[in-house]
């Protein structure tokens, strides 16, 4: 576990008033704060909140570790996002994760359930309970995944052609993929992380097991699924509204492992709507 002497500087940016009611945005693994891009945190501001998003460690401007030990655990990580409300003075927040930041924001609103308002989980999976019964990573990602290990990281072009690959492998089967979107999104986050070699440290990371339930949830919950996720299919985040009592699932038809710009009109409205809860 990090020391407080070691505690890393987490980089965060608003969007908003404070004078608004808050929402934290927690992003997935390997991700930056970028992977919540800008006019997405913008339109959530327009709906009346103040947004905050940030680096996680590792990525962007944050604190990194050399590559293949992180000197930290998954519960620093769910500390990180109780230390960036504590920066803007923010006692109570909605709390919004995707992915691997679905997990951490459910072990935010366990961990630290005063200062969670609501919760919301996009495309990730339930803590703490069973979920072998369900289908895992299609082997279509598998396959594309595995690749992953002869990747470079040093490697500014390997890692780019990897990194675009891996979005379009996670994408919408309903709507078209900008590939040159997408590309100057992921060049522009590596050039600002400084690459993105430490970043992999995400998948090493210890912790996050079954001590916390999500049947112990008391922030309402609000679950995001695409309906076409590769990653965590459908009945992951079936499982989680399933598993805590008064939770909302919606469903984004065809919808993938991503925030597609298509998608961002039911998303933001979903989440504000929530958020009023």
């Amino acid at each position: 576990m990090t020391t407080a002497a070691q505690r890393p500087d987490i980089v965060s940016e608003t969007f908003g008033s404070s004078k608004d009611p808050t929402i934290l945005l927690i992003m997935g693994a390997m991700a930056s704060m970028s992977w919540w891009p800008e006019a997405f945190c913008r339109q959530l501001a327009g709906r009346g909140r103040f947004v905050i998003r940030y680096d996680n460690r590792d990525t962007g401007l944050s604190t990194k570790y050399p590559p293949g030990a992180p000197p930290y655990a998954f519960e620093d990580m769910v500390d990180d996002a109780m230390r960036v409300l504590d920066d803007h003075g923010i006692a109570r927040a909605h709390v919004a994760g995707m992915s691997m930041g679905g997990m951490l924001a459910q072990s935010v609103a366990l961990k630290y359930p005063e200062r969670v308002g609501a919760l919301t989980v996009i495309s990730s999976s339930p803590l703490g309970v069973d979920t072998s019964g369900l289908p895992g990573t299609t082997e279509a990602y598998k396959e594309h995944s595995a690749q992953g290990a002869d990747i470079d990281w040093s490697n500014r072009d390997q890692v780019l052609d990897f990194m675009v690959k891996d979005a379009r492998a996670i994408a919408s089967t309903r709507h078209p993929f900008d590939e040159e979107r997408t590309r100057a999104m992921i060049e522009a986050d590596y050039d600002r992380s400084g690459g993105l070699a430490s970043a992999t440290n995400h998948f090493l990371l210890k912790g996050g097991g079954p001590q916390r339930t999500v049947r112990d949830l008391r922030a309402p919950l609000l679950v995001i699924h695409g309906s076409a996720d590769p990653l965590f299919p459908i009945e992951h985040g079936e499982a989680l509204a399933k598993a805590v009592p008064g939770a909302r699932l919606v469903k984004i038809e065809g919808g993938g492992h991503e925030l597609h710009r298509n998608d961002w009109p039911q998303i933001v409205e979903t989440i504000a709507a929530h958020g009023q809860r």
